[in-house]
């Protein structure tokens, strides 16, 4: 029998938020640890994400995630150390990625771990530059988007842990220009002098698509796009002759009790030929061993920066991902439980 607490606490969905999430919405409880059954292992997670993709989880509707159950733990990606196996492969101290987030310990079906180095890069990167947001930000910019040497490239939420990659991994293939959109100054600055985007604004000092049409005199190629609404509309003006779009989110409405406004000028498409297809990471499955090794390299030489809000402690977990809503991350939200 190794050696862990009989309980550990988990959050619960308990109400099913309208509009913005709010305190009342969550519940931190106690469940019981016990020993691994078949096939299976238990993990001390050492750090969990919280992404803005949860939002839309915390619905009632069929989409293509299923939602979170009240009075039920909520899941997510989530890294950390074996403390019992009960499966072939794992062994206590691997360290692995799985998707039971949002909880101190967790019962994890031993195909559904994959183990993870903590050579190659910190644990905690591998729910962010490393994980789903980092294979999001490449599969969805060189698959979706068809990127390509000299493109010019517009990324809007682009000091989130999707759009700085993006900006990023554009300028090391050969971008002719990269911009960015951020929601405060101390952003953009980063954005310029840290990720080295060739332009970036803040969108709350002035309409989207006359910044953008500032910065890309030239228009765009590409746009990749978390935030939608006013966003997608500007850069629909803004996109060249055959130009394409990546819908990878759009976080401007996901909290609104009321129908958002469509782009206005979506007749645009026709003329301009313009292709706009959304991205869900799991259908990129395939491209992850390039994936890797690619940016693992890239992370290495120092050529691809990222960074982290880090929150400490489970007890913080909703004030994370409230954050998150709010804009308050600079790259990927995690909450750290490591002691």
């Amino acid at each position: 029998m190794s050696a862990f607490p009989a309980s550990g606490r988990e959050w619960h969905l308990v109400a099913r938020p309208h509009g913005w999430p709010t305190a009342e919405d969550f519940a931190l409880r106690e469940a019981p640890v016990s020993e691994p059954a078949e096939g299976r292992i238990l993990v001390r997670n050492l750090y969990f994400s919280v992404d803005p993709y949860m939002r839309g989880r915390m619905n009632d509707v069929k989409s293509y995630v299923p939602p979170f159950q009240l009075d039920r733990p909520m899941d997510g990606g989530a890294v950390g150390e074996v403390i019992a196996s009960n499966a072939e492969g794992f062994a206590v101290g691997d360290h692995v990625l799985h998707g039971l987030g949002w909880r101190e310990y967790a019962d994890v079906p031993a195909q559904h771990a994959t183990k993870v180095d903590a050579s190659l890069a910190p644990l905690s990167a591998y729910l962010g530059v490393l994980g789903m947001t980092g294979l999001t930000a490449y599969a969805g910019l060189f698959d979706v988007a068809s990127f390509k040497e000299g493109d010019a490239v517009f990324v809007s939420g682009a000091a989130g842990a999707v759009g700085s990659q993006v900006g990023q991994m554009a300028k090391l293939k050969g971008a002719s220009r990269v911009i960015g959109s951020a929601g405060s100054d101390e952003k953009v600055k980063l954005l310029v002098e840290e990720y080295g985007f060739d332009a970036a604004f803040n969108y709350k000092n002035g309409p989207v698509g006359q910044q953008l049409k500032e910065a890309a005199p030239d228009g765009i190629d590409v746009y990749f796009d978390n935030v939608g609404g006013d966003h997608l509309e500007a850069a629909i003006s803004s996109l060249n002759v055959h130009g394409r779009a990546t819908i990878c989110g759009m976080i401007a409405q996901y909290n609104s009790t009321e129908p958002t406004p469509a782009p206005r000028n979506l007749a645009m498409v026709i003329g301009k030929r313009l292709r706009l297809q959304g991205v869900l990471v799991g259908d990129h499955a395939a491209l992850q061993p390039q994936f890797v090794q690619d940016v693992a390299g890239w992370i290495a030489s120092g050529e691809l920066k990222y960074n982290e809000t880090v929150v400490e402690g489970i007890e913080n977990g909703y004030e994370a991902f409230a954050g998150l809503l709010r804009g308050e991350n600079t790259g990927k939200m995690i909450v750290s439980l490591a002691q």
